[in-house]
């Protein structure tokens, strides 16, 4: 973990810690550095900080589903506007817009519950190597987190390969004891590599000539980690077709427990 590094990761836990101006509305900021549309997983991060904050703390995310409706624009701040749902006796629902320019860019719909005990069952995690022996990334630039990718591909054309990713992430810096913020910086980071993965088999990447952009995003917390340790993000892509791409995440702990399920569909549009 380098000084960059954590520096880079306080910047993103500042963006998530939102301003609240009235009862159920927050405001929330980008990074001064970013010149084009605000970043997809800061708008999930910010929303899922929105709910948090109007839903009494015994009470944990299990879920989220959310729609990206127009490109944000990091120039100005974002209101983000919380609907109380609903609160019954193990369960809060909340619903948030986030508005700019007096449009919705943005909604989310999460559902919160008292931890109980249950049935418990998960997959296993996929054999892979561990993340010391995994590929450092090719992007250097000081990240909120560290990544390595078990293949190494380029960030442009590339030869093409099945649509399944595995990659090693952890924190750049040090995370709050906190079972909330960390929910709130695993959506931030769930949609930074997932899109991509919809792109390996037709030989593109993020920088090829293609327009890529969230349309949807859905989440399952489904047990606590530290993000400080290594967490593996295992993805697929089932299909794409109609310039849509319809991925899939799993995201486990080096000891293969599962942490999180994701799914989310994108645009994958060509430029001609």
């Amino acid at each position: 973990m380098t000084d960059d590094g954590k520096a880079a990761l306080e910047e993103v836990l500042g963006l998530l810690d939102l301003e609240q101006i009235e009862e159920n509305i927050f405001r929330g900021l980008s990074p001064k550095a970013r010149h084009q549309r605000v970043f997809g997983g800061q708008v999930l991060g910010q929303a899922l900080a929105a709910a948090i904050r109007t839903v009494e703390p015994s009470r944990l995310c299990h879920s989220l589903h959310a729609y990206f409706l127009r490109p944000g624009d990091p120039r100005v701040p974002i209101l983000y506007e919380v609907d109380r749902a609903r609160d019954g006796k193990s369960f809060s629902a909340r619903r948030v817009v986030a508005i700019q320019h007096g449009a919705q860019i943005f909604n989310l719909a999460a559902s919160f519950q008292l931890p109980e005990e249950g049935y418990a069952h998960q997959f296993e995690m996929p054999q892979v190597p561990a993340p010391e022996e995994a590929l450092r990334e090719w992007l250097a630039r000081p990240r909120p987190f560290e990544a390595r990718p078990v293949i190494l591909d380029g960030p442009a054309d590339r030869p093409p390969r099945a649509p399944f990713d595995n990659i090693w992430f952890r924190a750049s810096g040090p995370v709050p004891d906190d079972i909330r913020q960390r929910q709130i910086l695993l959506a931030y980071l769930s949609d930074t590599t997932l899109l991509d993965t919809s792109l390996l088999p037709h030989g593109k990447g993020f920088f090829s000539a293609v327009q890529l952009a969230s349309i949807d995003h859905a989440m399952w917390f489904h047990r606590d980690a530290k993000l400080d340790d290594w967490l593996l993000y295992s993805q697929d892509s089932p299909s794409a077709g109609g310039a849509r791409g319809f991925n899939r995440g799993l995201i486990f702990n080096r000891d293969g427990v599962l942490i999180a399920s994701v799914a989310q569909e994108g645009l994958i549009r060509p430029r001609t």
